[in-house]
């Protein structure tokens, strides 16, 4: 299946062998990693016939219908804390990493001829860089010939956690953006228009001359759209690619935190792509409805075993399988009523 099909403006897709029945998989959250579960849905519906309906309707969306108990999974790519899992009875895990980046709408400007630093993408974000020939950009493409065009800032309108990993890098980089703006799923932007999930952004900068927004990845390679570069933590320029991706992980303590709740924001490393992030399940310990949640399990079971090379495919890092092994340890935390695990083929 190519990006096109999967990214054609999509907000949510139904994998099914006919009508939704009841072993069918609910999902709801994150537009981040919406190409790769449409991937793994397609395929595992055709092995197996049992079918996935997940909602790509953002982050927040994704955990408030979680904690509604309306889907059986949400979908979220900013990790809930201890407190917050805890308080709300639910187990996450990270499916998959991938890598934001900026894309820009500028006439003759071509994927990866620009190059963009952490300080400078927080001041147009803050609107205190407004026009594409500004000193600061000047200096870092000396040769490119940018326009004296204004411009035009485009940001996530709903609760999202390609915003939360995006602010978090900003807050890392300028202590301006941290103290002033902030670090969050949703921000009051300083300037800009919002547009609703990757898709809508995507969409945004691309009918909006004189742009510039922020994407996952998968998004800007469908759309033809042009990515930036990025001057990384050890000063380096990295493309975004997926051994850049893979460098921010490389490092990373996955049982540091509860819920595998690593930000892999602005890594060292000179290949490291500083806006690397992991997309996370979150779902209920005490399962209200032990068969659902054991069909869940066993969809993200399968992906673990057999979906790297798709997410390979669509720019996506798979979980290393180390980690794999500690989330499957996690999954037993997932009980029915009986007080017993709701999936334990997950461990054999």
């Amino acid at each position: 299946m190519t990006r096109k099909a999967l990214l054609a403006g999509a907000a949510l897709f139904s994998v099914s062998a006919g009508a939704a029945c009841a072993a069918d998989i609910s999902g709801a959250g994150a537009t981040f990693p919406y190409p790769i579960y449409s991937d793994w849905a397609k395929t595992y519906q055709s092995e197996t016939g049992t079918g996935l309906n997940y909602q790509a309707i953002g982050s927040g969306g994704g955990i408030k219908q979680i904690e509604a108990r309306t889907v059986t999974f949400g979908a979220s790519d900013a990790p809930l804390k201890g407190d917050a899992l805890k308080q709300n009875t639910l187990v996450q895990f990270p499916t998959v990493m991938g890598g934001i980046v900026p894309v820009v709408h500028i006439d003759g400007i071509e994927p990866g001829k620009m190059v963009l630093d952490g300080p400078t993408l927080a001041k147009i974000y803050m609107g205190k860089i407004t026009k594409w020939d500004d000193p600061a950009i000047a200096k870092l493409n000396p040769d490119l010939k940018l326009p004296s065009k204004a411009i035009a800032v485009v940001y996530r309108s709903d609760g999202s956690g390609t915003t939360f990993n995006f602010t978090t890098y900003l807050g890392d980089v300028s202590a301006d953006w941290k103290s002033n703006v902030g670090v969050a799923t949703s921000v009051e932007w300083p300037t800009g228009i919002g547009a609703k999930g990757n898709q809508g952004v995507a969409a945004d900068v691309g009918q909006t001359a004189n742009s510039i927004g922020y994407v996952e990845y998968a998004y800007a390679l469908q759309n033809h759209m042009t990515y930036t570069d990025m001057i990384n933590a050890a000063g380096k320029r990295v493309a975004p690619k997926a051994d850049a991706f893979a460098a921010a992980a490389a490092n990373a303590d996955w049982s540091s935190q509860p819920g595998f709740g690593v930000i892999l924001a602005n890594q060292p490393g000179d290949a490291t792509w500083p806006m690397t992030a992991a997309t996370f399940i979150l779902m209920h310990s005490d399962a209200k409805d032990a068969t659902a949640s054991a069909e869940a399990l066993k969809f993200f079971d399968w992906a673990y075993a057999n979906g790297d090379a798709a997410a390979g495919k669509l720019d996506y890092i798979p979980m290393p399988d180390s980690v794999v092994a500690l989330v499957k340890q996690e999954w037993q935390q997932i009980q029915g009523s009986d007080g017993k695990p709701v999936y334990t083929d997950a461990t054999n």
